[in-house]
């Protein structure tokens, strides 16, 4: 039985949730599942083939991605008719309800382990369409996505099994015989959700909300970015395939891959079947899905504005050096990575003495030009650039002020039509009202403003004003005054944004561990929700009361 082989890893992330403790079932290195070579083979197979899921409603075949690294993949993905889809995948959804939150979170936990299975093959197809370096692919795109995936159905199990399922309800009469009901309650799905995949992270930003909505019993209906099919296909294949083998509809979970310029994402949004969309992208289309999919609970994230103020540090070397990974990991492009450096034009003070502000900038352009000196070491790092948009913000950044660390371009001998580009320091003035254009937007993408602030209270400011217009999915600072300290704690408590201290070593403020961090608050405009908590999947279900007379005995116990 599912629920008997996936008890023990259910418990122990619903452990993991409660504790915030470090846990992970999935394995992040790649000797755990075999040589790479079998999962190599498996994704050069769905090269220049058809992806048939075998799903109603297919009215043609779309495809055309073409990786970040230069080769075309060549897959052909069903294109639905939603008309006919959706109310097929309409149909599954009572006997899923029925299934119950525990036998639901099973059958999602045997997705996972089938999708884990195929860890390498997903991180090929996850790199070709990201741009992802081989090892961030397979470790974001895989064990750090399934554990997404997995903290989402253990807060889904939990919130539904909150309340119990039924009660005995007395209430004593004196003399005359209690009244007496037995009442159930059940969790009952919003319907179906709609999945609205992005480019850069398709499993690692999917798998909350797509395996949150279908613990809670709904269906759920995948729309992939155009440039990122194939992952979220092979998502959907694997869902398919376990809800056959467990005895419910397959059509719980769907592909919806839209054609070239179609929109397909804006008309299904609006749609009465759609009770439920997931989204990460841009500001404006986010924006859009909130005034419009009114119908819907929405859930987005959206572009923002990370900053890190840098007042004061006991450990230069390490600030110098936990930066200027966090501004190269994969080229910039996570919604993570700090943008605005925020330094006091009079400078910092540090445990190798004080430093001006062209000093500690200059200092940090020559850490990241070590970190990525040798090509091989920087593909690595850096990836590819994920789209054309992102080259032209980056060539377009060095106009915008003074260049302290120009980019430069890196071959990659592997993949010669790959764009590979390290990333661009620019300063700016926080006093001059010219630069706060630059500033004040989001740069996706390998560009950083390191800002001259008159003082540590200007930074703060800043930062305040930044996060509450803006938005923010991160913030770090590094200070040894406790003032200080306190000052961007209490600005990032008032504008609901997660805050990174004095981070030196080997964590990074763009990344987050599933089960104990964060990613986003819900607080602030970058996004309405947090990922993952209870909050995130407690509305993706209601519980419907139905209550009956009954007889009881005087002691309150049914007769």
């Amino acid at each position: 039985m599912l629920i008997e082989r996936h008890r023990a890893t259910l418990d122990k992330a619903l452990e993991a949730i409660r504790t915030r403790e470090y846990w992970s079932p999935y394995p992040e290195h790649p000797k755990a599942y075999g040589d790479g070579e079998t999962g190599k083979a498996a994704f050069d197979a769905l090269l220049h083939a058809r992806l048939d899921l075998d799903q109603p409603g297919t009215d043609g075949w779309t495809g055309g991605e073409v990786s970040p690294y230069g080769i075309e993949l060549g897959v052909e993905y069903p294109h639905p008719d939603p008309d006919i889809l959706l109310p097929a995948m309409r149909a599954g959804i009572p006997a899923w309800r029925d299934a119950g939150p525990e036998l639901r979170a099973a059958v999602c936990l045997e997705i996972l382990a089938r999708i884990n299975a195929r860890t390498n093959e997903f991180a090929h197809a996850v790199m070709h369409t990201s741009g992802q370096a081989f090892m961030m692919a397979f470790q974001a795109g895989g064990p750090h996505a399934q554990d997404r995936g997995l903290e989402a159905v253990a807060y889904a199990y939990a919130e539904q099994v909150r309340m119990p399922g039924s009660a005995q309800w007395v209430k004593p009469q004196g003399k005359r015989d209690p009244l007496s009901l037995r009442k159930e309650f059940k969790p009952v799905p919003r319907g179906v959700a709609l999945v609205i995949g992005c480019n850069t992270f398709p499993t690692w930003n999917g798998y909350p909300g797509f395996f949150a909505s279908l613990a809670t019993g709904n269906a759920v209906l995948v729309k992939p970015h155009p440039r990122a099919v194939l992952p979220l296909a092979l998502t959907v294949q694997a869902a398919r395939e376990v809800l056959t083998e467990a005895g419910f509809d397959p059509n719980l979970v769907a592909l919806a891959a839209e054609r070239p310029g179609e929109g397909l994402a804006k008309s299904l949004a609006v749609r009465p079947e759609i009770r439920i969309i997931d989204y990460t992208g841009s500001t404006a289309f986010g924006d859009w899905l909130e005034a419009n999919a009114r119908q819907a609970q929405v859930f987005t994230e959206k572009a923002g504005v990370n900053t890190v103020v840098i007042d004061s540090t006991d450990d230069y070397r390490g600030l110098l050096s936990n930066l200027s990974f966090s501004l190269s990991l994969y080229s910039g492009q996570m919604c993570t990575t700090p943008q605005n450096l925020l330094i006091p034009r009079d400078g910092i003070a540090t445990d190798a003495g004080h430093k001006s502000y062209d000093e500690v900038v200059a200092d940090l352009s020559s850490a990241v030009s070590g970190l990525l000196g040798d090509d091989a070491r920087a593909n690595g790092l850096l990836g590819a650039l994920v789209n054309p948009d992102v080259r032209s913000r980056l060539e377009a950044a060095s106009s915008l002020g003074e260049v302290a660390l120009a980019s430069r371009t890196v071959p990659n001998p592997d993949f010669p039509d790959a764009v590979v580009r390290t990333p661009v320091i620019v300063k700016l003035d926080g006093a001059k009202p010219d630069d706060e254009a630059a500033y004040m937007a989001e740069c996706f993408g390998p560009v950083s403003f390191a800002v001259a602030m008159d003082s540590a209270q200007a930074a703060v400011d800043l930062l305040r004003r930044t996060v509450r217009e803006k938005g923010a999915m991160t913030v770090g600072a590094y200070t040894t005054s406790p003032e200080v300290e306190r000052l961007v704690e209490e600005a990032c408590l008032e504008e609901s944004a997660q805050l990174s201290l004095n981070l030196t070593g080997g964590v990074y403020v763009n990344q987050t561990a599933a089960f104990s961090d964060l990613h986003g608050s819900g607080g602030n405009p970058a996004a309405n929700a947090a990922l993952c908590d209870g909050a995130f999947v407690a509305s993706r279900f209601r519980v419907i009361e139905v209550r009956r007379p009954s007889s009881a005995s005087p002691s309150g116990t049914a007769s």
